[in-house]
């Protein structure tokens, strides 16, 4: 699927016309309208900015992928528990995973 008809499904999803949408994103119902038909494509910034209102990727947005954001693939505790490590060394890491399994065996110990 190509970039208008990616653009027309997710303004549509939302329930947005094109002078809706249009509004929302700074620009004229006119440009909107030529993205649909495909008359013009929006510039890489553009683009950019219409795949973050509708949080997907550019990728989605232009067809490449059928995934609309990654982030969705990963469980959300596994996500967050990625985020927190992120900047971390590998030795860090473990030392959380030694703290949090002392804390998770000493709570089950005491709930018995």
């Amino acid at each position: 699927m190509e970039f208008k008809n990616r653009l027309v499904c997710l303004r549509k999803e939302l329930g947005l016309t094109q002078e809706e949408f249009a509004e929302k994103i700074g620009y004229t119902r006119t440009a909107v309208s030529a993205w649909e038909i495909g008359r013009n494509e929006p510039s890489n910034a553009d683009t950019i900015k219409i795949a973050d209102f509708f949080g997907v990727t550019t990728d989605y947005l232009l067809g490449k992928s059928d995934i609309r954001n990654p982030e969705d693939l990963i469980p959300k505790s596994q996500f967050d528990y990625l985020k927190e490590t992120e900047g971390l060394t590998s030795e860090e890491i473990l030392n959380a995973l030694k703290f949090y399994k002392e804390m998770k065996k000493s709570i089950t110990t005491n709930n018995k």
